[in-house]
Protein backbone atom coordinates (compact mmCIF):
# COMPACT_ATOMS: atom_id res chain seq x y z
CA UNK A 1 0.00 0.00 0.00
CA UNK A 2 3.00 2.38 1.35
CA UNK A 3 4.36 1.63 -2.57
CA UNK A 4 1.09 2.69 -4.17
CA UNK A 5 0.67 5.71 -2.40
CA UNK A 6 3.98 7.34 -2.61
CA UNK A 7 3.15 6.75 -7.20
CA UNK A 8 0.18 8.56 -6.62
CA UNK A 9 1.60 10.88 -4.99
CA UNK A 10 4.41 11.29 -7.95
CA UNK A 11 1.61 10.94 -10.54
CA UNK A 12 0.09 14.51 -8.94
CA UNK A 13 3.34 16.03 -10.40
CA UNK A 14 2.97 16.05 -14.17
CA UNK A 15 -0.80 15.92 -13.53
CA UNK A 16 -0.63 19.06 -12.47
CA UNK A 17 1.79 20.23 -14.64
CA UNK A 18 -0.65 19.36 -17.24
CA UNK A 19 -3.55 21.24 -15.73
CA UNK A 20 -1.65 24.13 -15.60
CA UNK A 21 -0.41 23.83 -18.85
CA UNK A 22 -3.52 23.35 -20.67
CA UNK A 23 -5.31 26.26 -18.87
CA UNK A 24 -2.52 28.76 -19.26
CA UNK A 25 -2.54 27.91 -23.34
CA UNK A 26 -6.12 28.34 -23.39
CA UNK A 27 -5.87 31.68 -21.28
CA UNK A 28 -3.36 33.21 -23.90
CA UNK A 29 -5.76 32.46 -26.58
CA UNK A 30 -8.42 33.96 -24.86
CA UNK A 31 -9.51 37.69 -25.82
CA UNK A 32 -9.84 40.69 -22.80
CA UNK A 33 -7.55 39.94 -20.24
CA UNK A 34 -6.37 42.52 -18.39
CA UNK A 35 -4.15 44.30 -20.63
CA UNK A 36 -7.00 44.82 -22.90
CA UNK A 37 -9.43 45.60 -20.00
CA UNK A 38 -6.91 48.46 -19.02
CA UNK A 39 -6.83 49.84 -22.46
CA UNK A 40 -10.35 49.75 -22.53
CA UNK A 41 -10.67 51.61 -19.60
CA UNK A 42 -8.33 54.39 -20.25
CA UNK A 43 -10.72 54.98 -23.83
CA UNK A 44 -13.42 55.33 -21.87
CA UNK A 45 -14.78 51.92 -22.67
CA UNK A 46 -15.02 50.60 -19.16
CA UNK A 47 -15.20 54.25 -17.31
CA UNK A 48 -11.68 56.24 -15.88
CA UNK A 49 -9.20 54.31 -14.48
CA UNK A 50 -6.46 55.45 -15.31
CA UNK A 51 -5.24 56.35 -11.59
CA UNK A 52 -4.52 52.65 -11.24
CA UNK A 53 -2.32 52.86 -14.20
CA UNK A 54 -0.95 55.83 -12.94
CA UNK A 55 0.24 54.81 -9.79
CA UNK A 56 1.03 51.17 -10.12
CA UNK A 57 4.23 51.10 -9.08
CA UNK A 58 5.60 52.69 -11.78
CA UNK A 59 7.66 55.79 -12.74
CA UNK A 60 4.20 57.02 -15.19
CA UNK A 61 2.50 60.33 -15.88
CA UNK A 62 -0.85 60.86 -14.54
CA UNK A 63 -4.43 59.81 -15.97
CA UNK A 64 -4.85 63.23 -17.77
CA UNK A 65 -1.19 63.48 -19.11
CA UNK A 66 -1.60 59.49 -20.35
CA UNK A 67 -4.97 60.41 -22.34
CA UNK A 68 -2.83 63.52 -23.74
CA UNK A 69 -0.61 61.58 -25.03
CA UNK A 70 -2.50 58.33 -26.25
CA UNK A 71 -4.36 60.93 -28.23
CA UNK A 72 -1.66 62.69 -30.13
CA UNK A 73 0.18 58.97 -31.13
CA UNK A 74 -1.19 57.40 -33.85
CA UNK A 75 0.41 53.62 -34.24
CA UNK A 76 -0.95 50.15 -34.65
CA UNK A 77 -1.19 47.80 -31.74
CA UNK A 78 -1.60 43.83 -31.54
CA UNK A 79 -4.38 44.65 -28.71
CA UNK A 80 -7.94 45.51 -29.52
CA UNK A 81 -8.71 49.07 -28.98
CA UNK A 82 -5.64 50.27 -28.38
CA UNK A 83 -4.77 51.97 -31.74
CA UNK A 84 -3.80 55.43 -31.39
CA UNK A 85 -2.14 54.46 -28.17
CA UNK A 86 1.02 55.38 -27.41
CA UNK A 87 3.66 52.48 -27.83
CA UNK A 88 5.29 53.73 -24.42
CA UNK A 89 1.75 53.23 -22.29
CA UNK A 90 1.15 50.07 -23.81
CA UNK A 91 4.64 49.04 -22.85
CA UNK A 92 4.40 50.21 -18.88
CA UNK A 93 0.89 48.10 -18.97
CA UNK A 94 1.78 45.30 -20.18
CA UNK A 95 4.74 45.32 -17.46
CA UNK A 96 2.85 46.11 -14.95
CA UNK A 97 0.99 42.83 -15.57
CA UNK A 98 3.81 40.83 -16.06
CA UNK A 99 3.06 40.72 -19.92
CA UNK A 100 6.33 42.29 -20.84
CA UNK A 101 8.10 39.14 -21.25
CA UNK A 102 7.59 36.00 -23.64
CA UNK A 103 4.81 33.66 -22.67
CA UNK A 104 6.85 30.75 -22.26
CA UNK A 105 9.55 32.77 -20.07
CA UNK A 106 5.94 33.56 -18.02
CA UNK A 107 4.70 30.14 -17.52
CA UNK A 108 8.29 28.26 -16.35
CA UNK A 109 8.62 31.43 -14.18
CA UNK A 110 4.91 30.37 -12.62
CA UNK A 111 5.60 26.98 -12.62
CA UNK A 112 8.62 27.93 -10.33
CA UNK A 113 6.51 30.36 -8.36
CA UNK A 114 3.73 27.81 -7.70
CA UNK A 115 6.70 24.74 -6.92
CA UNK A 116 6.62 26.58 -3.13
CA UNK A 117 3.27 27.73 -3.55
CA UNK A 118 3.66 31.39 -4.26
CA UNK A 119 0.78 32.63 -6.54
CA UNK A 120 1.56 36.17 -6.42
CA UNK A 121 -0.60 39.39 -6.24
CA UNK A 122 -4.16 39.81 -7.50
CA UNK A 123 -3.79 42.18 -10.65
CA UNK A 124 -6.90 44.19 -9.32
CA UNK A 125 -6.75 43.72 -5.29
CA UNK A 126 -3.26 44.39 -4.05
CA UNK A 127 -3.69 41.35 -1.94
CA UNK A 128 -1.57 38.01 -2.05
CA UNK A 129 -3.63 35.02 -3.97
CA UNK A 130 -2.64 32.54 -0.66
CA UNK A 131 -4.21 35.35 1.58
CA UNK A 132 -7.03 35.73 -0.65
CA UNK A 133 -7.73 31.96 -0.53
CA UNK A 134 -7.20 31.66 3.11
CA UNK A 135 -9.65 34.42 4.03
CA UNK A 136 -12.43 32.54 2.09
CA UNK A 137 -11.15 29.09 2.47
CA UNK A 138 -13.58 28.94 5.92
CA UNK A 139 -16.39 29.69 4.14
CA UNK A 140 -16.24 26.90 1.43
CA UNK A 141 -15.07 24.21 4.01
CA UNK A 142 -18.02 25.42 5.83
CA UNK A 143 -20.87 24.62 3.06
CA UNK A 144 -18.65 21.51 1.89
CA UNK A 145 -18.15 19.62 4.76
CA UNK A 146 -21.14 20.60 6.37
CA UNK A 147 -23.53 20.20 3.35
CA UNK A 148 -21.51 16.69 1.81
CA UNK A 149 -21.98 15.17 5.82
CA UNK A 150 -25.35 15.97 6.17
CA UNK A 151 -25.86 14.19 2.60
CA UNK A 152 -24.33 11.25 3.56
CA UNK A 153 -26.08 10.77 6.92
CA UNK A 154 -29.42 11.25 5.49
CA UNK A 155 -29.19 9.55 1.61
CA UNK A 156 -27.26 6.54 3.15
CA UNK A 157 -29.89 5.33 5.85
CA UNK A 158 -32.65 6.49 3.51
CA UNK A 159 -31.16 4.39 0.64
CA UNK A 160 -30.94 1.29 3.00
CA UNK A 161 -34.72 2.02 3.89
CA UNK A 162 -36.28 2.17 0.65
CA UNK A 163 -33.85 -0.80 -0.56
CA UNK A 164 -35.76 -3.25 2.00
CA UNK A 165 -39.15 -1.44 1.38
CA UNK A 166 -38.57 -2.21 -2.41
CA UNK A 167 -41.98 -1.19 -4.21
CA UNK A 168 -43.94 -0.31 -0.94
CA UNK A 169 -46.21 2.13 0.24
CA UNK A 170 -42.87 3.91 2.02
CA UNK A 171 -40.51 3.55 -1.37
CA UNK A 172 -43.13 5.08 -3.46
CA UNK A 173 -43.95 8.26 -1.43
CA UNK A 174 -40.12 8.76 -0.33
CA UNK A 175 -39.45 8.41 -3.76
CA UNK A 176 -41.82 11.22 -4.80
CA UNK A 177 -40.08 13.43 -2.26
CA UNK A 178 -36.70 12.33 -3.63
CA UNK A 179 -37.82 13.61 -7.34
CA UNK A 180 -39.35 16.72 -5.71
CA UNK A 181 -36.42 17.75 -4.18
CA UNK A 182 -33.95 16.76 -6.84
CA UNK A 183 -36.06 19.03 -9.58
CA UNK A 184 -35.83 22.01 -7.08
CA UNK A 185 -32.75 24.36 -7.84
CA UNK A 186 -30.74 25.35 -4.55
CA UNK A 187 -31.03 28.39 -5.58
CA UNK A 188 -34.83 29.14 -5.62
CA UNK A 189 -35.36 26.76 -2.21
CA UNK A 190 -32.76 29.44 -0.73
CA UNK A 191 -34.58 32.63 -2.03
CA UNK A 192 -37.77 30.69 -0.29
CA UNK A 193 -35.93 30.06 2.68
CA UNK A 194 -35.03 34.16 2.78
CA UNK A 195 -38.66 34.48 1.97
CA UNK A 196 -39.91 32.59 5.25
CA UNK A 197 -37.06 32.48 7.77
CA UNK A 198 -34.77 35.63 7.19
CA UNK A 199 -37.23 38.36 7.42
CA UNK A 200 -38.56 38.24 4.49
CA UNK A 201 -42.65 37.88 4.27
CA UNK A 202 -43.34 35.52 7.48
CA UNK A 203 -40.17 35.42 10.35
CA UNK A 204 -36.69 36.93 10.56
CA UNK A 205 -35.17 33.92 12.41
CA UNK A 206 -32.01 33.18 11.00
CA UNK A 207 -29.65 36.25 9.86
CA UNK A 208 -29.45 37.09 6.03
CA UNK A 209 -25.67 37.14 5.34
CA UNK A 210 -22.27 36.40 6.39
CA UNK A 211 -20.38 33.70 8.27
CA UNK A 212 -20.47 35.22 12.11
CA UNK A 213 -22.03 38.32 13.37
CA UNK A 214 -20.45 41.32 14.22
CA UNK A 215 -17.85 40.83 17.45
CA UNK A 216 -18.00 37.16 17.03
CA UNK A 217 -13.88 37.25 18.35
CA UNK A 218 -15.30 38.65 21.88
CA UNK A 219 -17.71 36.08 21.88
CA UNK A 220 -17.46 32.87 24.18
CA UNK A 221 -16.30 29.51 22.53
CA UNK A 222 -20.22 28.58 22.91
CA UNK A 223 -21.53 31.32 21.60
CA UNK A 224 -19.16 31.04 18.88
CA UNK A 225 -20.04 27.88 18.10
CA UNK A 226 -24.21 28.80 18.05
CA UNK A 227 -23.33 31.93 16.55
CA UNK A 228 -21.55 29.86 13.50
CA UNK A 229 -24.29 27.63 13.16
CA UNK A 230 -27.07 29.85 13.35
CA UNK A 231 -25.64 31.47 10.14
CA UNK A 232 -24.55 28.52 8.18
CA UNK A 233 -28.14 27.03 8.99
CA UNK A 234 -30.12 28.02 6.10
CA UNK A 235 -27.28 28.08 3.50
CA UNK A 236 -26.45 24.21 4.39
CA UNK A 237 -30.66 23.71 4.50
CA UNK A 238 -30.67 25.08 0.62
CA UNK A 239 -27.49 22.96 -0.83
CA UNK A 240 -28.76 19.91 0.83
CA UNK A 241 -32.40 19.84 -0.23
CA UNK A 242 -30.63 18.97 -3.86
CA UNK A 243 -28.32 17.25 -3.48
CA UNK A 244 -29.32 13.70 -1.09
CA UNK A 245 -31.69 13.09 -3.80
CA UNK A 246 -28.86 11.21 -6.81
CA UNK A 247 -26.70 9.91 -3.22
CA UNK A 248 -30.30 7.89 -1.87
CA UNK A 249 -30.94 7.00 -5.31
CA UNK A 250 -27.48 5.28 -5.52
CA UNK A 251 -27.83 3.60 -2.12
CA UNK A 252 -31.08 2.21 -3.01
CA UNK A 253 -29.82 0.71 -6.04
CA UNK A 254 -26.60 -0.67 -4.58
CA UNK A 255 -28.14 -2.33 -2.12
CA UNK A 256 -30.98 -4.00 -4.23
CA UNK A 257 -28.12 -5.44 -6.28
CA UNK A 258 -25.90 -6.84 -3.86
CA UNK A 259 -29.67 -8.55 -2.20
CA UNK A 260 -30.21 -10.66 -4.85
CA UNK A 261 -26.67 -12.00 -5.14
CA UNK A 262 -25.78 -15.72 -3.84
CA UNK A 263 -23.71 -14.98 -0.93
CA UNK A 264 -27.07 -12.96 0.58
CA UNK A 265 -28.92 -16.49 -0.05
CA UNK A 266 -26.84 -18.77 1.63
CA UNK A 267 -26.53 -16.22 4.39
CA UNK A 268 -30.31 -16.27 5.14
CA UNK A 269 -30.28 -20.37 4.33
CA UNK A 270 -27.46 -20.27 7.80
CA UNK A 271 -30.40 -18.84 9.79
CA UNK A 272 -28.71 -15.07 9.72
CA UNK A 273 -31.63 -12.69 10.71
CA UNK A 274 -32.33 -9.64 7.91
CA UNK A 275 -30.25 -7.37 9.55
CA UNK A 276 -26.83 -9.54 10.04
CA UNK A 277 -27.60 -9.80 6.57
CA UNK A 278 -28.36 -6.30 5.40
CA UNK A 279 -25.37 -5.09 7.90
CA UNK A 280 -23.12 -7.94 8.03
CA UNK A 281 -22.83 -9.16 4.44
CA UNK A 282 -24.58 -6.12 2.21
CA UNK A 283 -23.19 -3.13 3.86
CA UNK A 284 -19.76 -3.50 3.39
CA UNK A 285 -19.83 -4.98 -0.40
CA UNK A 286 -22.85 -2.30 -1.72
CA UNK A 287 -20.93 1.14 0.25
CA UNK A 288 -18.29 1.00 -2.24
CA UNK A 289 -19.83 2.19 -4.93
CA UNK A 290 -21.52 5.23 -2.49
CA UNK A 291 -18.01 5.67 -1.27
CA UNK A 292 -16.72 6.32 -4.76
CA UNK A 293 -18.47 9.11 -5.06
CA UNK A 294 -17.70 10.93 -2.11
CA UNK A 295 -14.77 12.62 -4.23
CA UNK A 296 -16.62 14.06 -6.67
CA UNK A 297 -20.07 15.03 -4.39
CA UNK A 298 -17.52 16.77 -2.00
CA UNK A 299 -15.15 18.83 -4.55
CA UNK A 300 -18.57 19.68 -6.34
CA UNK A 301 -20.38 20.99 -3.53
CA UNK A 302 -17.19 22.85 -2.33
CA UNK A 303 -15.97 24.58 -5.36
CA UNK A 304 -19.48 24.68 -8.28
CA UNK A 305 -22.37 23.54 -6.05
CA UNK A 306 -22.03 26.43 -3.92
CA UNK A 307 -21.33 29.61 -5.96
CA UNK A 308 -25.13 30.87 -6.00
CA UNK A 309 -25.98 30.30 -2.06
CA UNK A 310 -22.61 32.49 -1.35
CA UNK A 311 -23.88 35.34 -3.63
CA UNK A 312 -27.83 35.15 -2.44
CA UNK A 313 -26.25 34.71 1.40
CA UNK A 314 -23.70 37.05 0.96
CA UNK A 315 -20.69 34.68 1.47
CA UNK A 316 -17.46 35.65 0.12
CA UNK A 317 -15.87 31.99 -0.49
CA UNK A 318 -13.75 30.53 -3.08
CA UNK A 319 -16.48 29.93 -5.84
CA UNK A 320 -17.19 33.51 -5.52
CA UNK A 321 -13.50 34.60 -5.59
CA UNK A 322 -12.98 32.24 -8.52
CA UNK A 323 -16.06 33.48 -10.24
CA UNK A 324 -15.38 36.98 -10.07
CA UNK A 325 -11.53 36.53 -10.88
CA UNK A 326 -12.72 34.52 -14.35
CA UNK A 327 -15.14 37.53 -15.03
CA UNK A 328 -12.20 39.87 -14.52
CA UNK A 329 -9.41 38.19 -16.01
CA UNK A 330 -7.54 38.44 -12.98
CA UNK A 331 -5.11 35.66 -14.01
CA UNK A 332 -2.82 35.43 -10.56
CA UNK A 333 -6.26 34.39 -9.02
CA UNK A 334 -7.81 32.54 -11.53
CA UNK A 335 -4.51 30.03 -11.70
CA UNK A 336 -3.62 29.91 -7.92
CA UNK A 337 -7.56 28.91 -7.27
CA UNK A 338 -6.98 26.39 -10.28
CA UNK A 339 -4.16 24.90 -8.55
CA UNK A 340 -5.43 24.52 -5.46
CA UNK A 341 -8.37 23.48 -6.40
CA UNK A 342 -6.81 20.47 -8.64
CA UNK A 343 -4.22 19.49 -5.88
CA UNK A 344 -7.09 19.04 -3.54
CA UNK A 345 -9.22 16.69 -6.11
CA UNK A 346 -5.83 14.47 -6.63
CA UNK A 347 -5.38 14.39 -2.66
CA UNK A 348 -9.31 13.85 -2.01
CA UNK A 349 -9.11 10.99 -4.80
CA UNK A 350 -6.15 9.43 -3.26
CA UNK A 351 -7.93 9.10 0.06
CA UNK A 352 -10.93 8.17 -1.49
CA UNK A 353 -8.81 4.47 -2.68
CA UNK A 354 -7.67 4.13 0.84
CA UNK A 355 -10.89 4.24 2.37
CA UNK A 356 -11.56 2.00 -0.15
CA UNK A 357 -9.11 -0.36 1.59
CA UNK A 358 -11.12 0.75 4.59
CA UNK A 359 -14.39 -0.64 3.97
CA UNK A 360 -12.94 -3.66 2.14
CA UNK A 361 -9.14 -5.10 3.42
CA UNK A 362 -9.44 -7.32 -0.06
CA UNK A 363 -9.12 -4.90 -2.40
CA UNK A 364 -5.22 -4.89 -2.94
CA UNK A 365 -4.26 -1.34 -4.98
CA UNK A 366 -1.08 -3.04 -4.47
CA UNK A 367 -1.28 -5.36 -7.05
CA UNK A 368 -2.65 -3.22 -9.61
CA UNK A 369 -1.41 -0.56 -12.17
CA UNK A 370 -2.09 3.02 -11.20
Amino acid sequence: MYAYILKRLLLMIPTLFGIVLVSFLIVQAAPGGPVEQAIAEITGMQGSATERIAGGGHETMGGAGMLKQANSTNTSSKYRGAQGLDPELIARIEKMYGFDKPAHERFFKMLNDYSHFDFGESFFRSEKVVDMIFARLPVSISLGLWTTLLVYLVSIPLGIRKAVSDGEAFDIWSSAVVVIGYAIPSFLFAVLLIVVFAGGSFWNVFPLRGLTSEGWELMRWPEKILDYFWHMTLPIIAMVISGFASMTMLTKNSFIEELSKQYVLTARAKGCTERQVLYGHVFRNAMLIVIAGFPGAFLSILFTGSLLIEIIFSLNGLGLMGFEAAIGRDYPVVFGTLFIYSLLGLVVALISDLTYVLVDPRIDFESREV
